[in-house]
């Protein structure tokens, strides 16, 4: 990977918040069993639930399994958000030259273990991570990882800082690179306002607001 490290350093929620201006909200009407369409290529519906399930699965194994569900109402749609992000992600990466191997994800998986005390610990860390979509299982710790070396590759080759200004271009970026490869949203997830970070009919910022039931849905058309 170009420029590569390997530090634990974005959470989540840092990922996901400028994941907000990629989703258009658009109908996937053309694109029956989609949750979202990224580039032509389809963010499923039960590839969603599956990963929904394996969360809702490590935190009911917790003692206080009913409290870590009810604190994460809008699971399936922050895993939609998280799982378009990082598909956007990908592909502004290519643009800028910035490629993340599968060795490289497994070092950055290595290092965080030892960081956080082991892989129970980094597992628990990500199922309780406070303010930020929860994760478990293999598939979704290796995507964060996965995206943050990407994101913290894409900042090196832009010569900026991940905070700040730096936010503000690389944003920028996947706003254009959303734009030009075609995102297109299940509405059953929302409609985005990209400007407020809020879904349409929520009181609530877009990572908090209410979720639907988490069940599969067939869409009509």
């Amino acid at each position: 990977m170009k420029r590569r490290t390997s530090a634990l350093s974005l959470s989540t929620a840092a990922l996901l918040a400028i994941a907000a201006p990629l989703l258009t909200g658009c109908s996937t009407d053309s694109h029956p069993g989609a949750a979202a369409v990224v580039g032509g290529e389809q963010i499923t519906l039960s590839s969603v639930q599956a990963q929904v399930e394996a969360v809702r699965d490590a935190q009911r194994a917790q003692p206080e399994g009913d409290q870590l569900v009810a604190a994460s109402p809008a699971l399936a749609r922050e895993t939609v958000a998280f799982l378009v992000y990082t598909e956007v992600l990908d592909r502004a990466a290519a643009e800028v030259g910035v490629e993340v191997t599968r060795r490289d994800v497994q070092e950055a998986r290595g290092n965080a273990e030892r960081n956080v005390g082991g892989p129970d610990a980094l597992a628990e860390a990500l199922l309780r991570q406070p303010n930020s979509t929860p994760l478990a299982g293999d598939e979704q710790i290796d995507r964060m990882l996965r995206g943050q070396l990407l994101f913290q590759g894409i900042a090196a080759e832009l010569g900026v800082l991940p905070d700040g200004t730096g936010l503000d271009r690389m944003a920028q970026l996947m706003v254009d690179t959303a734009d030009e490869v075609g995102v297109d949203v299940n509405p059953r997830y929302g409609a985005w306002d990209a400007e407020q970070l809020t879904l349409t009919d929520a009181s609530m910022p877009w990572l908090r607001s209410e979720e639907p039931v988490e069940q599969p849905v067939t869409l009509d058309g």
